[in-house]
């Protein structure tokens, strides 16, 4: 993706035919082979730093005029510090090696309009005390790069993580495999989630077609052409976000304990799907195959003209399992009056029982904090009441 992005950004293509080191990793723009004058009033190389603002594959105005760098401090002839730029020294790890150890500060009155005049003026401010120890100290090498596009999980770049400073923390996501068992409401709505995270791989199975009450209950609006189709709801939901995503996998299938073993080695399975018999081949399956996996669910009623009920977000893990066969997942209903299965449309419910179960994967991969490590989660709809439950020690 370097090499694209830099050939379609007329600021990154500039820096790149004035002889700069640029490379694109991280979500972060770096530029190789900086020279500084270190606290010895030496000559060395660092590397310097920028977060990227991109619209698609192009770049936008710098929204941040912080600079960031690999490195000593850059000093001036006689080895003081440069006080101009001087902001906050603190090492940190972005990821995919890039490590920085200081945070520059240089605002222009109106901002810098493109990443060219950000890093040059850096440069300048950087190496013109190098310049003036060693005339032959340049940023602009000339370098050649490998042309070869670097691989990731998007499409395009995840700028969110870089701007907001938490490309090391986001890299916890980076699983091999996530799967979701049904793509109705709820399911829709946590590939809306995951599909915003680094993992490789998700699978998404259901053997169901995508009709009208489903436009009611997940993200995004399909069109009227669209659900005239009847597409599978993998297949449809597929084609929404691999336009961001990459390794989505549709199955137009259901899952039983027929094929459950085609879930091995997955890293967390997201049941979102209404009790069934097959609900309970697939659990039994999933213990015996060792994976973690989130059941959702909800149950509602009409009382006095208004709907009440629960939502819920069951864990199961190799630390605890027990609670799962003691009444907390529903394996299979008769319920003629559960509203939920006869479509009501609570578009909302679905989108936090999925905030709530992606919220759950999230603090057991580390990415959040979890001082409970709690197994189940009730959120009740009268009271708006988030009860935790079943904490694993």
């Amino acid at each position: 993706m370097s090499p694209l992005l830099i050939a379609r950004s007329p600021d990154l293509a500039r820096l790149a035919n004035e002889g700069f080191d640029i490379e694109i990793r991280a979500n972060h723009l770096l530029v190789h082979d900086v020279p500084y004058v270190n606290e010895q009033r030496q000559v060395a190389l660092g590397m310097l730093v920028s977060d990227l603002s991109l619209a698609g594959d192009i770049t936008t105005r710098p929204q941040n005029h912080v600079a960031m760098f690999a490195g000593g401090h850059p000093c001036d002839i006689n080895g003081a510090r440069i006080s101009s730029i001087v902001h906050v020294s603190n090492r940190q790890d972005f990821g995919s090696g890039v490590v920085i150890d200081h945070s520059f500060s240089n605002k222009p009155p109106e901002g810098y309009a493109d990443y060219y005049e950000k890093i040059t003026t850096y440069v300048a401010i950087i190496s013109g005390p190098a310049a003036c120890i060693s005339p032959e100290a340049t940023a602009r090498t000339f370098k050649v790069r490998s042309g070869e596009l670097e691989e990731g999980p998007f499409e395009y770049l995840d700028t969110a993580s870089s701007r907001a400073g938490i490309a090391e923390v986001s890299g916890k996501l980076e699983q091999e495999r996530v799967v979701i068992i049904g793509l109705g409401g709820t399911g829709a709505y946590t590939l809306d989630l995951v599909a915003k995270t680094p993992v490789h791989r998700i699978d998404l199975y259901d053997g169901d077609r995508l009709l009208q009450h489903n436009a009611f209950r997940g993200p995004g609006a399909p069109s009227a052409a669209e659900l005239q189709l009847k597409p599978f709801k993998v297949d449809y939901w597929k084609s929404v976000y691999m336009k961001m995503k990459r390794g989505i996998v549709a199955h137009p299938h259901h899952v039983d304990g027929s094929n459950v073993d085609e879930l091995a080695g997955t890293s967390v399975v997201f049941l979102c799907m209404d009790a069934a018999p097959a609900k309970r081949e697939i659990i039994e399956g999933l213990e015996r195959l060792g994976l973690a996996f989130i059941d959702v669910g909800m149950g509602l009623e009409l009382v006095d003209g208004s709907i009440l009920g629960q939502v819920r977000v069951t864990t199961s893990t190799v630390k605890k399992r027990d609670h799962v066969w003691n009444g907390r997942i529903a394996m299979a209903t008769d319920d003629e009056d559960d509203l939920y299965s006869r479509n009501i449309q609570v578009a909302d419910l679905n989108a936090l029982n999925a905030a709530l179960a992606v919220g759950r994967w999230k603090r057991m991969s580390g990415f959040y904090l979890d001082l409970e490590n709690e197994h189940h989660t009730v959120y009740v709809v009268d009271g708006n009441q988030l009860l935790n439950e079943e904490t694993a020690k």
